[in-house]
């Protein structure tokens, strides 16, 4: 009987322990969208981004995916974007789908402008650039060498 009150608190304490783990972890994913301002973008492809995907400039997170859907009429992506208020994006930025190394994952990069004008919440971000397809290129730099010969 001893065998059996010893294995079930050693149950609760790891229980209790995960149930720690996973509140820190869900605090330090800030899921909150208090003090930050939603931007929309619209790419040609999203390949690799997906809800909570970091949101970069200059290499620093400044915010997450927060939704994404098809255009029913052009076909495009439209990504809205949930921005730190902290932070202020003139408007003549652009973004672009980027990976995080060779194996990482992918991102968006917002490359700032120049202007004096700031997006504001519910703006577009007008200039971008979707993802690249990788295995696409390697294909047409092998078939073009194979053409030439």
């Amino acid at each position: 009987m001893k065998s059996n009150t010893f294995e079930a608190l050693i149950g609760a304490v790891v229980i209790i322990f995960t149930l720690i783990f996973l509140f820190f972890g869900f605090q330090s994913m800030r899921l909150n969208n208090e003090g930050n301002y939603n931007v929309s973008a619209v790419f040609n492809r999203i390949d690799g981004i997906k809800l909570g995907s970091d949101i970069r400039m200059s290499g620093i997170k400044i915010g997450t995916v927060s939704s994404q859907e098809l255009d029913n009429i052009t076909f495009q992506a439209r990504v809205l974007m949930s921005i730190d208020s902290d932070i202020r994006i003139p408007d003549d930025s652009s973004a672009k789908i980027t990976t995080d190394g060779l194996l990482g994952g992918n991102y968006i990069s917002i490359e700032p402008g120049g202007n004096d004008i700031y997006l504001e919440s519910g703006d577009e971000i007008l200039f971008t650039q979707g993802s690249v397809d990788l295995i696409g290129l390697v294909g047409e730099a092998l078939f073009s060498v194979e053409d030439n010969k």
